[in-house]
């Protein structure tokens, strides 16, 4: 008989010229990114935006919802949906970016979810502090971090878990984190996470925890799959590697003109041609996006909107391309207030996490 361990899937490096599995496409047809003309949005609409499911997407019910809050607390708590909007609402907007936005393009390729650039969207979430329900319940002084489960169940690599992350006492203060109940003005989508998530901005999504159910605070440093096994960042297999946290600064293109079916190659007349897009960090706000029409040997800077007030929410940017005939490779990068700059070509790791390395975009101007 099978073990679970015999049974789970290990990760692995695709071999030298090795395609898409047959295990990737099944993760493919599940999650979906966000089709990059829908960057003309300000707030993507909810079935644009990127998913990304773990697991299953459970069954829940608000009706009979609760959140329970333990731990090192002074008094436990746990919340209703009722209970938790007559303590007020708080909407932010934030834009959450997949983890392993990029992995695709990498060589060797980290066999797992299949992205290229779109794994990506900004939505107005509304709920409550995070902060707020943490003061409620009193926090005490061996409190060290706070630990986030969902509903969704599953095994990665032989492990049998519920999907947890961990954040420190402090980030989970000062983050601004909220456990939001709503997504656009509206009730939160399945694949969203109903009926409750947390929202925790300008870091990669896979800290803002899908249908919540306990929120729990501990004595020690969170070591669960997610936080010190999955979502590291290594270059080899015995390197103890360094987090994944924060979002890398990254600017992305409408694709201009129209394009070809299978190759997305675009299309566009020749004349001045405006180009627009949408940049980010989880850094700081984003302070200036250079544009390329040479494949990254001139560069020039492009204009852009006034930061709103959610500063690490995307920002727009436009420039108007002066296009002749021929073909042509469309690029960008993005540079945030804290220094840092997104790369030509970000370094490679086993996870295939964190992977800003610019678009790239081929255009034939007739």
């Amino acid at each position: 008989m099978s073990s679970i361990e015999e049974f789970s899937v290990r990760g692995r490096l695709a071999d030298t010229g090795e395609g898409i599995t047959a295990d990737e496409l099944q993760l493919a047809a599940r999650n979906h990114g966000m089709p990059l003309e829908s960057l003309r949005y300000d707030v993507t609409p909810p079935g644009l935006h990127y998913v990304l499911v773990h697991y299953d997407i459970p069954a829940t019910n608000a009706g009979d919802w609760r959140l329970e809050l333990n731990g090192c607390v002074e008094q436990p708590l746990s919340f209703g949906l009722t209970e938790m909007r007559a303590m007020g609402r708080r909407t932010i907007r934030v834009t959450l970016e997949c983890a392993g936005n990029g992995r695709a393009t990498l060589q060797p390729r980290p066999i797992s979810q299949p992205w290229l650039s779109e794994a990506v969207g900004t939505a107005e979430w509304t709920g409550v502090l995070l902060a707020d329900l943490l003061r409620l319940a009193g926090i005490r002084e061996d409190a060290v971090d706070v630990v986030f489960t969902g509903a969704d169940r599953g095994v990665e690599r032989g492990v049998v878990q519920d999907y947890q992350r961990g954040l420190s006492l402090a980030e989970a203060i000062d983050s601004g984190a909220i456990v939001a109940w709503e997504m656009n003005g509206g009730p939160l989508p399945p694949q969203h996470g109903y009926p409750l998530r947390l929202v925790v901005p300008g870091w990669y999504g896979m800290a803002s925890v899908k249908w919540l159910r306990s929120i729990e605070v501990i004595d020690h440093e969170f070591d669960g799959f997610q936080n010190a096994v999955a979502y590291v960042i290594r270059q080899r297999p015995d390197d103890p590697g360094r987090p994944v946290t924060r979002i890398e600064p990254r600017a992305l293109l409408v694709p201009p003109g129209f394009p070809d079916f299978m190759s997305r190659h675009r299309f566009v007349a020749a004349g001045t041609v405006p180009l627009f897009g949408r940049a980010w960090s989880g850094w700081a706000p984003i302070e200036r996006v250079e544009v390329s029409t040479d494949a990254g040997v001139n560069w020039h800077e492009a204009t852009l909107d006034a930061l709103g007030n959610d500063e690490l929410a995307w920002r727009a940017f436009a420039y108007d391309w002066e296009a002749t005939p021929g073909e042509h490779v469309l690029t960008v990068r993005a540079y945030d207030a804290s220094g840092r700059e997104q790369p030509i070509e970000a370094d490679w790791n086993r996870g295939g996490f964190s992977n800003n390395t610019a678009q790239r975009i081929t255009v034939l101007v007739t």
